[in-house]
């Protein structure tokens, strides 16, 4: 058994100190840069043939997505934004992060009042909320991924007067609404897609012919990857992109014959890192609080959850903190239809 297994064999049995368990998430994201640091361009188009092969979603919920309503009002900042933030200056706040990073999804998409808008997968709102509040003439249909999300998402909306906010919930592998949009937008919600062809295909009939698609996704510098849960050494494959995958910034083009990137953005893995760590300080600040809120969904196993997402949030600091945020980080895209 190797040192990095064995460390993740005992986390799971008893609380170890996090200088342990940073060690152990370092020593595993060397471990797979080395691995990515080979690949290139003719990898990204083997992978992207590979994913042709899948449905658009393999329907798997990981781990964390079963957390309730209040526990992530306590881990996250007030626009409940569960996704990477932008920090300007070391002093900057996580309310102030988020707010950036909200502030450069809306320009960066080409977002304007008027525009009929869909966000798939809107997570607990925080860009929807956003988009609707700051584009009152705007439409905005949001596709949640679970009953909770879009019930927390509808009430926020009803307390502040969005009338222009529309919630639904959608198996994305059958997702067809009606009518066209200006902009679609997605925010994390790729790397939990399998087969971005089939998709990004549906996407694009989706828009109006003026329209404009917009992915914030995280990634890798060179390599597109697919964790593997049964690598008992891969704690992050495990725990953290369960059923999902890791897509380098260049995969996007091989699907340039669906969209061509108008313009794209890359985001240093630190702004990731301290995300993490601004969640992580969340976490230990109201343990108590969302010890309560899990004891409602794992009972006795409470304690194994609590612990886990300790991991969970570890693991995401030190995989985007890695080299100091060159490795991993965050791309953003606009793309147009493909002619």
């Amino acid at each position: 058994m190797s040192v990095v297994s064995a460390i993740i064999g005992t986390a799971e049995r008893v609380p170890l100190p996090d200088v342990v368990i940073r060690a152990a998430i370092h020593r595993l994201c060397s471990r797979t840069a080395t691995r990515l640091s080979v690949l290139g361009p003719g990898d990204d188009a083997a992978f992207a043939g590979r994913m042709m092969l899948r449905p658009i979603a393999e329907g798997a919920a990981a781990w964390h997505d079963e957390a309730p309503a209040a526990f992530f009002a306590a881990l996250l900042g007030p626009n409940r934004k569960f996704s990477s933030c932008f920090y300007k200056t070391g002093a900057t706040t996580l309310q102030e992060a988020e707010e950036e990073a909200l502030r450069q999804t809306v320009e960066h998409a080409g977002l304007a009042d008027g525009q009929a808008i869909l966000e798939l997968d809107c997570g607990w709102g925080s860009l929807s909320l956003w988009m609707a509040r700051q584009f009152p003439h705007a439409t905005v249909m949001a596709v949640a991924a679970s009953q909770a999300q879009r019930a927390y998402v509808e009430d926020e909306a009803r307390l502040r007067g969005l009338l222009n906010l529309r919630v639904v919930t959608a198996d994305m592998n059958v997702f067809a609404p009606e009518g066209q949009f200006d902009r679609i937008v997605s925010v994390e919600m790729f790397e939990q897609v399998s087969n971005w062809r089939k998709l990004m295909t549906r996407a694009r009939s989706w828009l109006a012919p003026e329209g404009r698609f917009f992915m914030h996704v995280v990634t890798h510098r060179s390599g597109s990857h697919l964790p593997d849960p049964a690598d008992r050494e891969d704690w992050i494959a495990q725990y953290v992109y369960t059923g999902g995958l890791m897509p380098s910034h260049h995969l996007v083009r091989q699907f340039d014959d669906v969209f061509a990137i108008e313009k794209e953005w890359c985001w240093s893995g630190t702004h990731y890192q301290r995300t993490a760590n601004d969640w992580l300080a969340n976490f230990d600040a109201h343990r108590d609080s969302i010890e309560t809120s899990l004891r409602r969904v794992h009972g006795e196993e409470t304690a194994l959850y609590m612990r886990r997402w300790r991991w969970f949030l570890l693991a995401t600091s030190g995989l985007f903190g890695y080299a100091d945020g060159t490795e991993w980080g965050v791309s953003h895209y606009r793309m147009k239809a493909a002619e």
